[in-house]
């Protein structure tokens, strides 16, 4: 079969193309044959061996995919072949057939197309996890979404407002702006020319915020704890500013708010079952029309290094599609 390989860290540029010898559904396992896989900002970092995930040479990058399964082993009984299936496998997707466990997959509706299953694991599935299990979303409430329109920040807007939550997308540009705007945006916050927290509490009459969603921290991060409402919870989802923030506690105290921590990858470990319900519930909007994940762009296998350059110069909106 044909895969992509890192065999030696670098740059996307670094990335081979090989032929390799096809995976064997072994007892318990599931040989699934891809259709589409999906890359994200992390495989830029994984590639370079600055990731927190350090996988031995050589791999394929790409933690989610879709694809039919193929053959199963002995013991497995949730799955056959022929059957429409996407997952999630921390990396090694970028190739033409994966093998994974039950727990891995998800079953896919037939009106679900493999490139828009391929790319529901690692954003829409932290996004929903941090909502659902970790922030307590109430319909009604107020969301501010930091980083907007970047990959998990458009799938909080988008998922915020499927759950009923007023949301206050923030971003650094207008043209970002309007994006979140497109992608169901109540509201929006410059903060490259205003103060986020004086923006945040003008945009609340006051009241702040009841979540924050933050996958960027730096400098934001205690302007955001300081704009939530009594009660409010602050979803600490990663640092793309490059910084982890130094939040003072008396703030926690004073407002009487919660700092929680949404470790996504972690929490598809400890509690797959939850994971799968997640997924279900997000394939379902999609079935419904509620969920319409944005496509960047869509290269076959032999382009990965130019999507993942253009992942890592922060150009792309919305999901960038891999099909081997």
């Amino acid at each position: 079969m044909k895969a992509c390989l890192c065999k030696s860290f670098g740059p996307p540029s670094s990335l081979v193309i090989e032929e390799i010898a096809d995976p064997v559904s072994e007892p318990g396992k599931i040989v699934v044959r891809v259709k589409a896989c999906a890359l994200n900002f992390f495989d830029t970092l994984i590639i370079e061996n600055k990731y927190q995930y350090k996988p031995e040479l050589p791999f394929s990058p790409s933690a989610e995919f879709s694809g039919i399964v193929e053959t199963v082993g002995t013991g497995v009984t949730e799955f056959a072949p022929g059957d429409r299936v996407m997952g999630y496998v921390g990396w090694g997707a970028a190739r033409e057939k994966v093998v994974v466990e039950a727990n891995d997959i998800v079953r896919i509706p037939d009106s679900v197309a493999f490139e828009t299953a391929a790319g529901l694991a690692v954003t829409y599935g932290t996004t929903l996890h941090a909502y659902r299990d970790r922030g307590d979303l109430k319909a009604g409430e107020t969301v501010a979404v930091l980083g907007a329109s970047g990959g998990v920040g458009q799938a909080a807007v988008e998922i915020a407002s499927i759950m009923g939550a007023k949301v206050i997308a923030c971003a650094s540009s207008e043209e970002k702006l309007a994006f979140a705007r497109s992608l169901g945006a109540d509201l929006t916050l410059d903060y490259s020319k205003e103060p986020l927290k004086e923006g945040l509490k003008a945009l609340t009459d006051g009241k702040g915020v009841d979540v924050v969603y933050d996958p960027v921290g730096g400098d934001l991060a205690e302007q955001a704890v300081r704009a939530t409402a009594w009660g409010g919870r602050f979803l600490v989802i990663g640092f793309a500013a490059g910084q982890i923030p130094k939040i003072p506690l008396n703030i926690v105290m004073l407002k009487g708010c919660d700092l929680r921590g949404v470790f996504w990858g972690a929490a598809v470990t400890r509690d797959p079952d939850a994971n799968k319900e997640n997924m279900k519930q997000l394939l379902a909007w999609v079935e419904e029309g509620k969920l319409k994940p944005h496509v960047h762009g869509i290269y076959p296998l032999e382009d990965i290094a130019v999507a993942l350059e253009e992942i890592a110069a922060r150009k792309v909106r919305g999901k960038v599609i891999v099909t081997p």
